[in-house]
This record gives structure tokens, sequence and C-alpha cells, in this order.
């Protein structure tokens, strides 16, 4: 006889978070709980003046340089230092919640969509972008 009450197997099954992070097992604040959009942005914000900076000197401030250097930018410094210059700055990191090292392909999968931008604005209960699901990763508090 089937279980009347099948438990579920895919995020999309799943109730909305009580906070964001709780699905993942992560704590509701503090170290190692999701990072919260102000922080998000203003690491954001600066990356992109980073790369506005490299593309001023080098490509004379190119709107595709901007794009490109910020995606590489990225796909630098998450599997080096755990996350980008600016999420550093403010305390976040970039882990894989499977656990273990970020890897290469994730951040290169993660850049490449941030860059389009769309994914990055859709955000789940776990304030996770569809960037950061689809390559599974989570940006969260140092």
């Amino acid at each position: 006889m089937p279980d009347s009450n099948p438990r579920p197997n895919t995020f999309g099954q799943l109730p909305p978070s009580k906070w964001p992070g709780e699905r993942l097992g992560l704590p509701q604040m503090g170290p190692n709980s999701i990072g919260r959009p102000g922080r998000r942005m203003l690491g954001f914000a600066i990356d992109w003046a980073i790369a506005i900076g490299v593309s001023k000197v080098f490509f004379n401030y190119d709107p595709a340089a901007n794009l490109i250097i910020f995606v590489i930018l990225q796909i630098v410094f998450i599997p080096t230092i755990g996350a980008s210059i600016g999420h550093r700055l403010v305390g976040l990191r970039i882990i894989s919640i499977h656990g273990g090292w970020v890897g290469l392909w994730r951040p290169i999968v993660r850049s490449v969509l941030l860059g389009i931008a769309l994914p990055a604005l859709v955000w789940d209960s776990d304030q996770r972008g569809f960037h950061d699901k689809i390559a599974g990763t989570a940006l969260i508090r140092r």
C-alpha cells in the first residue's frame, strides 16, 4: 500500500522556510547563516566598482568589458578565497550546499548566471537566487 503522506524529495515539494537557510540546515542568524540582502548588495556593488575601475583603466569603460571583468573576478576569487572581493569585505563567503570545496565548475556556472542578472533577481524562501540554486551554492555570513 503506498504511503498516503509521501515525504518531499525535492525543494519544490518542501514548505517555505521559517527563516532563510532553514531547509539547508543553516542557523537563523549569526555565523554560517544566509547572507542577507543588504550585505549581498553591498558586496555586489564593491565587485561591480572594481570591475568598472579595471575597465576604465584598460578598456576605456567599455560596457562589455565591465561585465566580462566582473564575471572573471567572480570565477577567479570564489574558488581561491571562498568569495568575491566585495563579499569577503562585507563578511560573506560562498559554500557548496553539498559540503566540501566549492570547486571550479560551480563558480563558473554561478558567475555566468549572475552576469545575466535575471537569475539573481529570482529568490526562494532561503534567499538564494536562481544562480545559487543551479550552482548548488549558498552565500553565508563568515
